[in-house]
């Protein structure tokens, strides 16, 4: 159930993007690493834009129904997790299972841009003449004019925002406790924002490998591996004086990527045990 939850979401997340694309789908023709771009190419022009967010409501409301139906008779518990902590729902409550089939895709959009993100920071010097950078760039919109120290601080602030915004629904349904003060939720919003961060190890983690990939065997010159080829270099930079390279074989992506998850490990063990000590 879990593998089809994650299914469905993508399918949710391709609505969305496909959504969103065609407000600046003529800019991207040359894009033929978008397959987002490539799928709408592909459709008839009676489709309308806003079909996909009819069709996305209820794709969501369809598969509510689904968890609801052989939810608990597959005994699945279905959870959400936000870094420092888990959230789960009974799947036996049609009520739970429209909530956490709504709330499972905004984790999913939020880390979707969260990565798009990322790759517009890594990549933030470099021209608009690659095509799946210029992808990246107009999906984030106007956020993509702000200055880096900005962007960086955005996953923070979003996150945290989230969740002091859906608090009262998840206290309501007694799905987490609830906030002894407002400086409590503030507080649990800060942790819950500060472990938005993790969700990059993914990212990271998945173009360091393509990039070791590409390195080493020839994929062809598409515009998605020149991609994969540039952010992981870029992505390598701050170890670019460590001597991680032995003869011709480089070491930098495989230290990078167990760096990463390392850290990240840690990080998210140090935010749950401070959210369960909360409020300070």
């Amino acid at each position: 159930m879990s593998l089809i939850d994650f299914i469905l979401n993508l399918a949710c997340l391709g609505l969305w993007l496909s959504w969103r694309s065609t407000s600046f789908d003529p800019l991207v023709k040359t894009s033929a690493a978008s397959l987002v771009g490539a799928l709408k190419r592909a459709e008839p022009r009676r489709v309308r834009k806003w079909h996909y967010l009819a069709a996305l409501a209820g794709l969501l409301v369809v598969r509510a129904l689904l968890y609801w139906g052989i939810g608990s008779a597959v005994n699945w518990v279905p959870n959400l997790r936000l870094g420092a902590i888990a959230i789960f729902f009974r799947s036996d409550l049609l009520g739970r299972m429209l909530l956490f089939s709504g709330l499972s895709f905004v984790v999913t959009l939020i880390v979707c841009y969260l990565w798009l993100l990322l790759l517009s920071l890594v990549n933030q010097r470099v021209a608009n003449e690659d095509p799946v950078l210029r992808l990246v760039r107009l999906h984030l919109g106007w956020i993509e004019l702000w200055p880096w120290a900005l962007k960086l601080l955005l996953p923070l602030f979003v996150a945290a925002t989230a969740w002091l915004a859906i608090n009262p629904l998840l206290t309501r349904f007694s799905l987490v406790q609830p906030a002894i003060s407002g400086a409590h939720r503030l507080e649990q919003a800060a942790v819950i924002g500060l472990g938005a961060y993790l969700a990059w190890k993914y990212l990271i983690g998945g173009v360091l490998l393509l990039w070791l990939l590409t390195t080493y065997v020839y994929l062809g010159g598409g515009a998605f591996w020149n991609f994969v080829s540039l952010t992981g270099r870029n992505l390598l930079l701050p170890l670019r004086w460590a001597p991680l390279r032995i003869g011709k074989v480089d070491f930098a992506p495989v230290v990078a990527i167990a760096v990463v998850f390392f850290a990240s490990e840690q990080a998210e063990r140090g935010l749950t045990l401070l959210y369960a000590r909360l409020p300070l």
